[in-house]
């Protein structure tokens, strides 16, 4: 109903629900628009209006961080997580990632402590270091603002806050016991998020994007609105 009134009384070649297909198509299975135009009997142009517009829409409904974390009613701690979406369509410098090798960029991912997905960041270059995109994103400063714990990697060691990261082994040094069991306990409490991002992986547009690394931004809250939605 919101594409149909969105098209403000334009006539359209395909229904709305049909029109709506288009884009779950081109982010799930990563479609070209060129077999999106020829599954829908339509032209290229028009497959390509028909998927953003309706990536836009769904843009609008994602939640911001402070509303996903204000309605999170947990166990008082949330997890968090980088991952790189690859992308081919790269022209600026700074987007090659070490954690993958290649060019993409940098997504952060907060869900609830059982893997209920909160909220995915915008694109950041993927070369930027996990620690740095969360604090670009103010996840520390919010969730320190609102009392929430943070189960993060190695990766956002250092960040401050209320984050809680694994302990650190010493150079030429073994671990006491101590720590490897509070290791332990740490990565069992955050294996949820790891499997969460597995789920968002399964969009195939975020494995090898043929987009620039800005619309990755508009696509990332589309996903989030997709995934928390349905």
């Amino acid at each position: 109903m919101v594409l149909a009134s969105s098209e403000g009384g334009r006539a359209c070649k395909i229904r709305p629900h049909d029109r709506a297909r288009c884009a779950p198509v081109h982010l799930r299975k990563h479609d070209t628009l060129e077999q999106i135009a020829a599954g829908s009997a339509i032209g290229v142009a028009t497959a390509w209006r028909y998927v953003n517009d309706t990536i836009e829409l769904l843009r609008t409904f994602a939640p911001s961080l402070t509303e996903a974390l204000t309605g999170h009613h947990g166990d008082g701690y949330v997890l968090l997580d980088g991952t790189v979406a690859e992308t081919d369509r790269v022209q600026a410098e700074g987007h090659c990632s070490g954690k993958v090798r290649r060019e993409g960029v940098n997504l952060q991912v907060v869900t609830a402590d059982e893997g209920t997905l909160l909220w995915i960041s915008p694109a950041l270059p993927g070369a930027t270091h996990d620690v740095k995109a969360a604090r670009e994103h103010d996840i520390v400063t919010t969730c320190a603002q609102l009392d929430l714990e943070v189960l993060a990697d190695k990766g956002c060691i250092a960040a401050g806050g209320s984050v809680i990261t694994p302990i650190r082994r010493r150079a030429h040094s073994e671990p006491s016991s101590e720590h490897k069991a509070s290791n332990k306990v740490h990565a069992a409490l955050r294996a949820p998020i790891e499997r969460t991002i597995s789920r968002i992986k399964q969009w195939r547009i975020l494995r090898h994007a043929r987009i620039g690394p800005n619309r990755l931004s508009s696509v990332s809250a589309a996903l989030l609105t997709l995934m928390i939605h349905t």
